[in-house]
């Protein structure tokens, strides 16, 4: 009688945890998400794992004890007890390896996105009552002989903070004569930027690094953060909205984080030169690319031009994002928070990453918009910034006769249109 009451408890034990567990892990799993990008709640979260699995294993053992066979059976003796070893297993293996990931998301947290001490950020309203927040996407690239990084791929995503509703507006890094922010940058070049010879002739993917390679340009900012608060103003003023938040890839570590996904699959409209001697090819069709492939995708200009590349760029990234489901995550979790580490920056601070997190769930539900701000609408070499602005803002404007405006008027495509970003991809 004593042994039943204590099976009905520990059965009663069992079926309560599993239960908080199933209900945690599904009515929650958006307030989960925004836990796991907070430092101090990951580690509360592997304490907690921790304490469940002890607990957990802690029952099955009580179980063992209670109903184990007498010494004389041998047999169902070996039998129980390697039961019960294969079921502690079963609970403290996952613990242990859901604690690694924590552990491993703790020092990616720590590591990409900035502590602000006394930051403005309110809980209740994290956007300080913005209608939208934008976002500068950078893609960067180096190569031999050409000191530092270009910022080859810029685009400002406008996201309505109520809605999800999202609008991209992809920059060509050659826009010339770009208008620089009012200080020591616009005294320096008050008729745009110009570069300082041959190895800068003054495109607006050179911003970044002059900056960084000019400390006057941004005074009293160190070196990492002077190209990006310089840039973000320079587009801020281009478009004519604020951009207080970036997040940069290095494309050479963005090929990391492909690898580690166990690669990327696109398809290919036409064949892709591979390779600075053109020692290969990508042939056209539908194929899973490695790395080093996906990086010369997204980069290569042969026998193409700039805006044909941002295209490219533009399907790459959303293949990316559609592939990295959470198996694939999951299981080279710690190759791709070491390649996100050293791939990605950022000033985003990790006191926003959970109304990021809520913005972004929003934004899953939504059609993304794309104006690209490329000939023939722009003239890249005399761009007519007023146009630029007026573009900027119809394409932001709620009328649906100004977005169809401003989408007929852009050579991409728009995702309001029927023309979808897979058809752009092929």
């Amino acid at each position: 009688m004593e042994r039943r009451k204590t099976g009905l408890a520990l059965m009663s034990a069992y079926v309560v945890m599993l239960g908080c567990v199933l209900t945690v892990f599904t009515a929650f799993s958006v307030n989960l998400l925004s836990l796991a990008v907070q430092p101090y709640w990951l580690t509360w979260l592997t304490i907690g794992l921790m304490m469940i699995a002890l607990a957990w294993t802690g029952v099955i053992v009580w179980s063992f004890l209670l109903v184990r066979p007498p010494r004389s059976d041998t047999i169902g003796r070996f039998l129980t007890t390697t039961l019960t070893v294969a079921l502690c297993a079963l609970i403290l293996a996952p613990t242990i390896y859901a604690a690694r990931v924590a552990h491993l998301s703790r020092d990616v947290m720590n590591t990409l996105f900035p502590t602000i001490s006394g930051s403005p950020i309110l809980a209740d309203d994290p956007w300080n009552g913005a209608d939208r927040v934008n976002f500068l996407l950078l893609g960067a690239d180096s190569a031999p002989g050409r000191p530092g990084v270009r910022t080859d791929s810029m685009t400002v995503a406008s996201v309505d903070t109520d809605t999800g509703a999202t609008t991209l507006f992809g920059l060509p890094r050659n826009l010339q004569r770009v208008p620089l922010p009012d200080g020591p940058a616009r005294a320096r070049f008050p008729w745009g930027f110009t570069g300082s010879g041959p190895d800068t002739p003054g495109l607006l993917n050179e911003v970044f690094q002059y900056a960084e390679d000019h400390p006057d340009m941004v005074p009293g900012v160190g070196r990492g953060k002077r190209g990006p608060i310089l840039l973000k103003q320079t587009i801020s003023d281009i478009l004519d909205i604020p951009v207080p938040y970036y997040a940069m890839v290095d494309m050479k570590g963005f090929a990391e984080i492909i690898d580690a996904m166990g690669g990327v699959r696109v398809t290919i409209r036409e064949p892709i030169v591979y390779g600075r001697h053109r020692e290969g090819l990508i042939p056209a069709g539908t194929r899973k690319l490695t790395g080093e492939q996906a990086l010369w995708y997204g980069r290569s200009r042969t026998d193409s031009d700039d805006y044909v590349r941002m295209g490219r760029q533009k399907c790459l990234l959303n293949a990316v994002a559609k592939q990295a489901d959470p198996m694939t995550v999951l299981n080279s979790f710690e190759r791709l928070a070491a390649a996100t580490k050293r791939a990605i920056s950022t000033d985003i601070p990790q006191d926003l990453l959970p109304a990021i997190v809520d913005l972004a769930h929003k934004v899953k539900g939504t059609r993304m918009r794309s104006l690209n701000f490329v000939p023939p609408l722009i003239d890249t070499a005399d761009p007519d910034w007023h146009l630029i602005r007026r573009e900027v803002e119809q394409a932001l404007d709620d009328h649906p006769s100004a977005r169809s405006t401003a989408a007929a008027r852009t050579p991409v495509p728009s995702q309001d249109d029927p023309v979808h970003l897979d058809r752009i991809c092929g």
